[in-house]
């Protein structure tokens, strides 16, 4: 007979050669210590062929472990994979380290995984102190490898078994030592599992918390588990709350046993069974009943065997898919996707079904109203017409009333000589207040309906870029407010002066030719004279007021245009200095969100229910 064994400092699974001989470890054998699997051989194990990697055994022969092919992740799993890494790419600089940590640890375990054995599946058996979940393991091996006993814990560490070579890259992911890894015993049905490597784990509820952190360490790494449960704590409390429920995701990869029915009495292992479906579905784990997908549920006793045959079909079944690792992976990607979804997708706007996230073309104009009024843009448009204006008048109002107003002008006291006067404080303060609040509010809308996180940087990037704001304001409101020099003239303004000036030569000439006739210069003629004066006198206030007239539309429109340049300019300050980053925020979000319903799994990319479209 020959037996198989790793030595403590060997890292793989070579086979050794052994044969039955003196305990002294002569020359005849080496020393068989009872706990390694045999098999019926009538010499020296023969060389594996293919490609492998050979190992000195000890004895002056080797063996040769053919390379397992790596695991591949294809289609919508890879795609799933790709998103992840993309999602947690775009949300480093956004979400903290511990948000993330689920995800990268995802994206790490499908990346060592993706390196290792494809033909082979690590399924570990996890149970309750007493569960038998040792006797199990040594039945599917077919051999006593594992110590089963009254003392508890009777598991201290982890032991792996693999039917098939190949396996000594996952047994070391696991942190199984050479000492600790064991072949079944190579008999009939050996074959059916073909592929598979079971791993004997410690009591999840040990008194002994080294064993606890194994047990939970090594969960997060296999590919599925059974979980060996027995007549008495099927129901705990322990094991449903802290390991069956947050792996209610992980349905497919999970066997759950019923073990030791052999103590339970006629149709009681039947009750039993269903109360511990019904508990499974309490927990939310999906029952693969009726050809759907989800946990397999067997009795069985590993005392006597009764039951076990079931449980070898479905794990030999399970094997021979070779699936079992990528959906391992998928379960694991579902349970990142649920963790992460209350930092990417906001529940209460999903439950409004709110259509829209973002910026509204009524937000932004309303935002741009608010910068031109403290800008003061409107007061800047009615300056720029009153310049308008007072210009014409200049130019075709009568002289004699603007020699009246002149001399008015000079007689009132003048206030504010000196110095521009600078805008009182309390208005400067005023005009700071209103673009904080226009960038406070625009915020707010911007992050309306996005989760906490991407608000709070939405809000953050309208802050900085409102720093200095109501500066560049001022500056805009001097540069681009009422233009410096005389307003354009339009056409018939040459003709107005010229009017103007028309009458007044009029008046002059009548006034002259007067004078004249009163000295005796001039032909005593007083109709004429007066005549000129008074169409002079009429008629150069009608030219003013018709002037006055043509100049409303002009100055109008010179006034509105005067508004709409300031208007664009502090538009176009606020959109530059608040929008744009705020639009980088929200064109970020969409990106991982888009990300983030490729990871949950939406088919073709699309919204999840309840999601909306950014503006």
């Amino acid at each position: 007979m020959t037996a198989v064994t790793d030595h403590a400092d060997h890292a793989d699974d070579t086979e050794y050669d052994e044969r039955p001989g003196r305990p002294d470890g002569g020359s005849e054998g080496a020393w068989d210590d009872g706990l390694i699997a045999r098999r019926v051989a009538g010499g020296p194990r023969a060389i594996s062929t293919g490609t492998g990697t050979g190992t000195g055994n000890g004895n002056g022969t080797h063996a040769y472990a053919p390379t397992a092919p790596p695991t591949s992740y294809e289609g919508p799993l890879r795609a799933r994979l790709d998103a992840l890494r993309e999602l947690v790419g775009l949300s480093r600089t956004r979400l903290d380290g511990g948000t993330l940590a689920e995800a990268g640890r995802v994206l790490d375990e499908a990346a060592a995984r993706r390196r290792l054995s494809e033909r082979h599946t690590v399924v570990a058996i996890a149970g309750a102190t007493g569960s038998g979940k040792s006797t199990l393991f040594n039945a599917l091996a077919g051999v006593m490898i594992s110590d089963t006993g009254v003392r508890r814990p009777t598991t201290a560490a982890p032991i792996g078994c693999s039917w098939t070579d190949g396996a000594a890259g996952l047994l070391d992911r696991l942190g199984i030592p050479g000492r600790l890894r064991r072949r079944p015993l190579q008999g009939p049905g050996a074959d059916d599992l073909q592929g598979l490597v079971l791993v004997d784990l410690p009591d999840h509820d040990s008194a002994v918390g080294e064993h606890r952190e194994q047990v939970d360490r090594i969960l997060a790494l296999v590919d599925a588990v059974i979980w060996v449960v027995d007549p008495e704590k099927y129901a705990d409390a322990m094991l449903h709350e802290r390991y069956l429920r947050p792996m209610a995701g992980h349905a497919e990869v999970t066997f759950v046993v019923l073990n030791q029915i052999d103590r339970l009495p006629g149709d009681a292992a039947d009750q039993v069974l269903d109360d511990l479906r019904r508990l499974l579905d309490e927990d939310g784990i999906a029952l693969g009943e009726h050809g759907e997908p989800g946990a397999t549920v067997l009795a069985l006793s590993a005392l006597t065997g009764d039951g076990l045959g079931e449980l070898r079909e479905a794990l030999g079944q399970f094997t021979q898919e070779r699936g079992a690792a990528a959906r391992r992976i998928s379960a694991d990607l579902d349970a990142a996707a649920t963790r992460l979804r209350p930092v990417y997708v906001d529940e209460a706007t999903s439950g409004r079904g709110r259509g829209r996230i973002g910026l509204s073309e009524e937000a932004r104009e309303e935002f741009a109203d608010r910068l031109a009024d403290a800008v003061g843009a409107t007061a800047a448009g009615d300056a720029a017409e009153r310049s308008w204006r007072r210009n014409a008048g200049k130019a075709c109002g009568d002289p004699w009333f603007r020699l009246w107003r002149w001399y008015e002008a000079q007689r009132t006291p003048q206030i504010g000589t000196g110095p521009v006067a600078q805008p009182p404080a309390e208005e400067e303060a005023t005009a700071r207040q209103r673009v904080e609040h226009a960038v406070r509010t625009v915020a707010d809308e911007a992050a309306s309906g996005l989760p906490a996180p991407w608000g709070q940087a939405v809000r953050e990037a309208a802050v900085r870029g409102a720093e200095g704001l109501p500066e560049a304001l001022d500056e805009l409101a001097v540069t681009a407010g009422v233009p410096a020099g005389r307003p354009p003239r339009p056409g018939w303004w040459p003709v107005a002066v010229l009017a103007q000036a028309a009458m007044t030569m009029l008046q002059v000439v009548g006034g002259l030719w007067l004078i004249g006739q009163i000295i005796g210069i001039a032909q005593p003629n007083l109709g004429v004279p007066a005549l000129l004066m008074l169409a002079g006198i009429v008629g150069g206030p009608c030219v003013e007021w018709a002037s006055r007239m043509a100049a409303r539309g002009p100055a109008r429109r010179y006034g509105l245009d005067a508004e709409r340049r300031l208007r664009e300019a502090a538009a176009g300050c606020g959109r530059a200095r608040v929008l744009d980053p705020v639009a980088a925020e929200l064109l970020r979000y969409r990106e991982v969100r888009e990300q983030y319903v490729r990871v949950a799994g939406a088919p073709g990319g699309v919204s999840l229910a309840g999601s909306s479209s950014i503006g």
